[in-house]
């Protein structure tokens, strides 16, 4: 980008003075609320709505869930649930979520052999359905796109048997 000119040469060591580490939303769980209420208001107010609460049940599901898209899952869940919530106090609208596991391992702490076998084992119980809401990659907790990458990387095809 340099030497595109689009990015000063000496704008990364600048920036680089404060190194900024941010860690998944996984460690950092307390956040959860605070970013629920920020984007339910948010939505809210964009689609004219009135939404004062959260059922408890729903607070603890998306505490407890393990957010594998981060971010931008956790938004994309309340954006949702605002548009299909009726009444004032919000309900979660993805099932999967709630249903999912609560706290998906990373692939970092695992080995290669143990998640290829997570892998082989969460297809064989979806009947080699890797997307959907009883396909494997919502019992791995994974995107569909990021199962199918782990697939590809681990040489297993969907005969897999």
């Amino acid at each position: 980008m340099v030497d595109e000119g689009k990015f000063r040469s000496d704008f990364h060591y600048r920036l680089h003075v404060f190194p900024l580490a941010v860690p998944p939303s996984r460690e950092r769980r307390d956040d959860i609320p605070l970013l629920e209420r920020y984007f339910t208001q948010k939505f809210a107010q964009r689609m004219g709505r009135k939404i004062d609460a959260i059922s408890p049940g729903t607070m603890d599901t998306l505490v407890r869930y393990a957010w594998p898209g981060n971010i931008r899952e956790l938004q994309n869940v309340i954006e949702r649930s605002v548009v299909l919530t009726r009444g004032r106090v919000i309900e979660l609208a993805m099932p999967e979520i709630s249903t999912g596991p609560p706290a998906a391992v990373p692939r970092s702490d695992i080995g290669p052999l143990a998640e290829r076998e997570r892998i082989l084992q969460a297809l064989k119980a979806a009947n080699g359905v890797v997307s959907g809401p009883a396909g494997a990659a919502m019992r791995l907790g994974l995107k569909r796109t990021t199962l199918q990458a782990r697939m590809k990387r681990l040489g297993i095809t969907r005969d897999y048997q």
